[in-house]
Protein backbone atom coordinates (compact mmCIF):
# COMPACT_ATOMS: atom_id res chain seq x y z
CA UNK A 1 0.00 0.00 0.00
CA UNK A 2 1.24 3.43 -0.97
CA UNK A 3 2.35 6.05 1.32
CA UNK A 4 -0.25 8.50 3.04
CA UNK A 5 0.93 12.53 2.55
CA UNK A 6 -0.65 15.02 3.89
CA UNK A 7 -0.39 18.15 1.37
CA UNK A 8 -0.84 21.58 3.65
CA UNK A 9 -1.54 24.37 0.89
CA UNK A 10 -3.73 27.14 1.02
CA UNK A 11 -3.15 28.01 -2.53
CA UNK A 12 -6.20 26.12 -4.37
CA UNK A 13 -4.21 25.95 -7.73
CA UNK A 14 -1.17 24.61 -6.36
CA UNK A 15 -2.72 22.53 -3.56
CA UNK A 16 -4.95 20.56 -6.84
CA UNK A 17 -1.89 20.56 -9.11
CA UNK A 18 0.27 19.16 -5.77
CA UNK A 19 -2.21 16.51 -5.31
CA UNK A 20 -2.53 15.22 -8.83
CA UNK A 21 1.55 14.87 -8.80
CA UNK A 22 1.18 12.72 -5.98
CA UNK A 23 -1.69 10.72 -6.75
CA UNK A 24 -0.35 10.13 -10.21
CA UNK A 25 2.29 8.44 -8.25
CA UNK A 26 0.65 6.36 -6.45
CA UNK A 27 0.25 7.99 -2.83
CA UNK A 28 -2.90 8.36 -1.00
CA UNK A 29 -3.40 12.07 -0.21
CA UNK A 30 -4.83 14.02 2.47
CA UNK A 31 -5.27 17.89 2.43
CA UNK A 32 -5.48 21.05 4.44
CA UNK A 33 -5.82 24.44 3.11
CA UNK A 34 -4.78 26.21 6.66
CA UNK A 35 -2.74 25.96 9.13
CA UNK A 36 -5.23 24.79 12.22
CA UNK A 37 -6.53 22.04 9.97
CA UNK A 38 -3.28 20.97 8.62
CA UNK A 39 -1.96 20.52 12.79
CA UNK A 40 -4.52 18.43 13.17
CA UNK A 41 -4.59 16.46 10.68
CA UNK A 42 -1.67 15.70 11.42
CA UNK A 43 -1.99 14.94 14.79
CA UNK A 44 -5.13 12.64 14.46
CA UNK A 45 -3.94 10.59 11.10
CA UNK A 46 -0.28 10.54 11.54
CA UNK A 47 0.50 10.50 7.61
CA UNK A 48 3.62 9.24 6.22
CA UNK A 49 4.95 12.27 5.14
CA UNK A 50 4.09 15.90 5.54
CA UNK A 51 4.30 18.45 2.38
CA UNK A 52 4.21 22.25 4.20
CA UNK A 53 3.47 25.58 2.75
CA UNK A 54 5.12 28.28 4.99
CA UNK A 55 2.94 31.37 4.66
CA UNK A 56 -0.84 30.03 5.80
CA UNK A 57 -3.40 31.31 7.08
CA UNK A 58 -4.39 30.82 10.70
CA UNK A 59 -0.96 29.07 12.10
CA UNK A 60 2.24 29.55 9.57
CA UNK A 61 4.46 26.58 8.28
CA UNK A 62 7.07 27.32 10.81
CA UNK A 63 4.36 27.40 13.59
CA UNK A 64 3.11 24.26 12.54
CA UNK A 65 6.11 22.39 12.06
CA UNK A 66 7.36 23.60 15.45
CA UNK A 67 4.32 22.48 17.36
CA UNK A 68 4.54 19.03 16.22
CA UNK A 69 7.82 18.56 17.31
CA UNK A 70 7.27 19.63 20.43
CA UNK A 71 4.28 16.81 20.49
CA UNK A 72 6.97 14.93 19.76
CA UNK A 73 5.08 13.93 16.30
CA UNK A 74 8.44 12.66 14.29
CA UNK A 75 6.55 12.11 10.28
CA UNK A 76 9.09 13.73 8.14
CA UNK A 77 8.18 17.43 6.87
CA UNK A 78 8.86 18.79 3.68
CA UNK A 79 8.43 22.74 3.49
CA UNK A 80 7.61 24.90 0.30
CA UNK A 81 8.24 27.53 0.09
CA UNK A 82 8.51 30.78 -2.39
CA UNK A 83 11.07 31.82 0.07
CA UNK A 84 15.03 30.96 -0.97
CA UNK A 85 16.56 32.92 1.34
CA UNK A 86 19.08 31.38 3.46
CA UNK A 87 17.77 32.72 7.06
CA UNK A 88 14.45 31.07 5.91
CA UNK A 89 15.81 27.82 4.75
CA UNK A 90 17.96 27.85 8.53
CA UNK A 91 14.22 29.05 10.39
CA UNK A 92 12.59 25.79 8.69
CA UNK A 93 15.34 23.80 9.51
CA UNK A 94 15.41 24.67 13.02
CA UNK A 95 11.53 24.24 13.63
CA UNK A 96 12.16 20.52 13.15
CA UNK A 97 11.83 20.70 8.89
CA UNK A 98 13.86 17.76 7.19
CA UNK A 99 14.05 19.48 4.09
CA UNK A 100 12.95 22.62 2.11
CA UNK A 101 12.61 22.91 -1.49
CA UNK A 102 11.74 26.63 -2.87
CA UNK A 103 9.66 27.45 -5.72
CA UNK A 104 9.18 26.83 -8.23
CA UNK A 105 9.88 23.57 -8.22
CA UNK A 106 10.40 20.30 -11.03
CA UNK A 107 7.83 17.63 -10.42
CA UNK A 108 10.73 15.04 -10.28
CA UNK A 109 12.35 16.61 -7.89
CA UNK A 110 9.61 16.94 -5.50
CA UNK A 111 9.13 13.25 -6.17
CA UNK A 112 12.55 12.41 -5.19
CA UNK A 113 12.15 14.24 -2.20
CA UNK A 114 9.28 12.68 -0.82
CA UNK A 115 11.19 9.27 -1.90
CA UNK A 116 14.15 9.91 0.13
CA UNK A 117 11.68 10.71 3.10
CA UNK A 118 9.71 7.98 2.87
CA UNK A 119 13.03 5.41 2.77
CA UNK A 120 14.28 7.40 5.74
CA UNK A 121 11.01 6.89 7.81
CA UNK A 122 11.07 3.38 6.40
CA UNK A 123 14.47 2.54 7.73
CA UNK A 124 13.27 4.06 11.10
CA UNK A 125 12.55 1.61 14.19
CA UNK A 126 9.15 0.40 13.27
CA UNK A 127 6.39 1.58 15.92
CA UNK A 128 4.41 -0.93 17.96
CA UNK A 129 1.38 -2.01 15.56
CA UNK A 130 -0.78 -4.40 17.96
CA UNK A 131 -1.14 -5.31 21.59
CA UNK A 132 -2.04 -8.80 22.96
CA UNK A 133 -2.69 -9.75 26.45
CA UNK A 134 -3.87 -13.20 26.83
CA UNK A 135 -6.84 -14.02 24.62
CA UNK A 136 -7.58 -10.06 23.82
CA UNK A 137 -5.73 -8.60 21.04
CA UNK A 138 -5.65 -4.51 19.98
CA UNK A 139 -4.60 -3.97 16.18
CA UNK A 140 -3.33 -0.29 16.12
CA UNK A 141 -3.51 -0.10 12.57
CA UNK A 142 -6.46 -1.27 11.58
CA UNK A 143 -8.35 0.16 14.53
CA UNK A 144 -10.01 -3.62 16.16
CA UNK A 145 -9.84 -5.42 19.25
CA UNK A 146 -11.00 -8.75 20.21
CA UNK A 147 -11.13 -11.13 23.36
CA UNK A 148 -11.26 -14.56 21.50
CA UNK A 149 -14.07 -14.45 18.59
CA UNK A 150 -16.06 -11.43 20.53
CA UNK A 151 -15.35 -8.53 18.91
CA UNK A 152 -14.35 -5.68 21.28
CA UNK A 153 -15.80 -1.97 20.55
CA UNK A 154 -13.21 0.91 21.13
CA UNK A 155 -13.71 4.19 19.79
CA UNK A 156 -11.05 5.99 18.09
CA UNK A 157 -10.04 7.91 21.36
CA UNK A 158 -9.53 4.56 22.94
CA UNK A 159 -7.24 3.50 20.47
CA UNK A 160 -4.87 6.91 20.23
CA UNK A 161 -4.85 6.03 23.96
CA UNK A 162 -3.34 2.73 23.83
CA UNK A 163 -0.99 3.91 20.83
CA UNK A 164 0.58 6.60 22.74
CA UNK A 165 0.95 4.31 25.43
CA UNK A 166 2.61 1.67 23.54
CA UNK A 167 4.85 3.97 21.89
CA UNK A 168 6.15 5.05 25.55
CA UNK A 169 7.45 1.49 25.61
CA UNK A 170 6.83 1.45 29.56
CA UNK A 171 7.79 4.53 30.64
CA UNK A 172 5.13 6.62 32.02
CA UNK A 173 2.64 8.94 29.79
CA UNK A 174 1.15 12.29 31.67
CA UNK A 175 -2.20 13.71 31.64
CA UNK A 176 -0.78 16.44 29.58
CA UNK A 177 0.87 14.32 26.85
CA UNK A 178 -2.60 12.67 26.45
CA UNK A 179 -4.71 15.62 25.85
CA UNK A 180 -1.61 17.35 23.79
CA UNK A 181 -1.51 13.86 21.15
CA UNK A 182 -4.87 12.04 21.86
CA UNK A 183 -7.16 15.23 21.91
CA UNK A 184 -4.74 18.07 19.74
CA UNK A 185 -3.90 21.70 19.29
CA UNK A 186 -6.76 24.51 20.40
CA UNK A 187 -9.36 21.31 21.76
CA UNK A 188 -10.01 22.13 25.53
CA UNK A 189 -10.76 18.82 27.35
CA UNK A 190 -9.64 18.29 31.13
CA UNK A 191 -7.49 16.05 33.03
CA UNK A 192 -10.44 14.43 33.75
CA UNK A 193 -11.43 13.50 30.47
CA UNK A 194 -7.89 11.15 29.67
CA UNK A 195 -9.31 9.49 33.71
CA UNK A 196 -12.77 8.70 32.11
CA UNK A 197 -11.07 7.03 28.95
CA UNK A 198 -8.80 5.17 31.08
CA UNK A 199 -11.33 3.83 32.81
CA UNK A 200 -13.24 2.93 29.99
CA UNK A 201 -10.07 1.13 28.39
CA UNK A 202 -9.95 -0.75 31.73
CA UNK A 203 -13.51 -1.59 31.89
CA UNK A 204 -13.52 -2.75 27.95
CA UNK A 205 -9.60 -5.03 28.12
CA UNK A 206 -10.13 -6.23 31.90
CA UNK A 207 -13.77 -7.69 31.59
CA UNK A 208 -13.54 -10.29 34.68
CA UNK A 209 -12.01 -9.43 38.44
CA UNK A 210 -8.78 -11.91 38.14
CA UNK A 211 -7.75 -10.41 34.14
CA UNK A 212 -4.35 -9.03 34.60
CA UNK A 213 -4.17 -5.36 33.87
CA UNK A 214 -3.81 -3.27 30.70
CA UNK A 215 -2.96 -0.04 32.26
CA UNK A 216 -1.08 0.42 35.62
CA UNK A 217 -1.86 4.51 37.62
CA UNK A 218 1.67 6.18 38.18
CA UNK A 219 0.59 7.83 41.13
CA UNK A 220 1.28 12.05 40.39
CA UNK A 221 2.23 11.09 36.95
CA UNK A 222 -0.20 9.64 34.84
CA UNK A 223 -0.40 5.77 33.64
CA UNK A 224 1.81 3.50 31.84
CA UNK A 225 1.27 0.25 30.03
CA UNK A 226 1.17 -2.71 32.49
CA UNK A 227 4.45 -4.88 31.94
CA UNK A 228 2.80 -8.15 31.18
CA UNK A 229 0.98 -6.30 27.61
CA UNK A 230 3.29 -7.85 24.73
CA UNK A 231 4.22 -5.22 21.99
CA UNK A 232 4.06 -6.42 18.38
CA UNK A 233 5.38 -4.98 15.49
CA UNK A 234 4.26 -6.04 11.95
CA UNK A 235 6.09 -9.05 10.84
CA UNK A 236 4.37 -10.84 14.11
CA UNK A 237 1.00 -9.01 14.73
CA UNK A 238 -1.63 -11.17 14.69
CA UNK A 239 -5.45 -10.65 12.66
CA UNK A 240 -8.27 -9.77 14.67
CA UNK A 241 -11.85 -9.82 14.26
CA UNK A 242 -12.85 -6.65 12.68
CA UNK A 243 -15.02 -3.84 13.97
CA UNK A 244 -16.51 -0.24 13.50
CA UNK A 245 -14.77 2.27 16.36
CA UNK A 246 -17.57 3.71 18.40
CA UNK A 247 -19.03 7.12 17.87
CA UNK A 248 -19.02 9.84 20.04
CA UNK A 249 -15.55 10.91 20.56
CA UNK A 250 -15.07 14.58 20.94
CA UNK A 251 -14.32 14.19 24.69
Amino acid sequence: MKARILLVEDEPSMRMALTDILESEGYRVQTAADGEAGLRQAVEQRPDVILLDVMLPKLDGFTLCGELRRLEIVTPVLMLTAKGQVQDRVMGLDSGADDYLVKPFSTEELLARVRALLRRRSAERRSVEALVQGDVQVDLVKLRASRGRESLRLTAKEFAVLRLLAEAGGKPVTRQRFLDVVWGYAAFPTTRTVDNHIASLRAKLEAEAHTMPWIDTVHGIGYRLAGAVILQNRDSSAETTPQNTEEGDSQ
